[in-house]
């Protein structure tokens, strides 16, 4: 297994979520799967943004942002020696409710072995991630 993901609920509206997503660099302050992102490149999430996202029990990684679907989601990547890791932050809704997938892919020639070494990890943060996005987005507007 290489590719892991989590699915959650949020109520509240997509652009909302989406705030809350793309504000890289407070993800510290809603996850404990974060201890700091400091961006490399000014401005909002955008194509070649880079970023050094520090973690607990991995090492840091220059992540760049290769796809963008403002509102809605957007995905980076991040390389090692014989690894390529892919995530993507998905935000999908309407009205005042909307379903975040966070997913993570692991590829290239130590890529399986990686995931199977911290699928444990990847599955916890993900959930993590998820529980924290939701209560930090749903926090907004009480």
């Amino acid at each position: 297994m290489t590719h892991f993901y989590t699915r959650i609920d949020i109520q509240e509206p997509p652009d909302r979520v989406w705030a809350v997503v793309r504000d890289i660099e407070h993800w510290s302050e809603w996850t404990p799967t974060v201890i700091r992102v400091r961006p490399l490149d000014p401005g909002q999430v955008a194509v070649g943004t880079r970023a050094i996202v520090r973690q607990p029990k991995l090492l840091p990684a220059r992540w760049q942002v290769t796809e963008v679907d403002e509102g809605r989601s957007f995905t980076w990547i991040t390389l090692g020696p014989g690894i390529h890791v892919t995530a993507r932050h998905s935000v999908e809704g309407a009205a005042n409710s909307s379903r975040v997938t966070l997913s993570v892919d692991f590829s290239g020639p130590l890529g399986p072995l990686a995931a199977r070494l911290t699928r444990g990890l990847s599955a916890c943060y993900l959930d993590l991630e998820a529980l924290g996005l939701k209560k930090q987005a749903e926090a907004g507007s009480r």
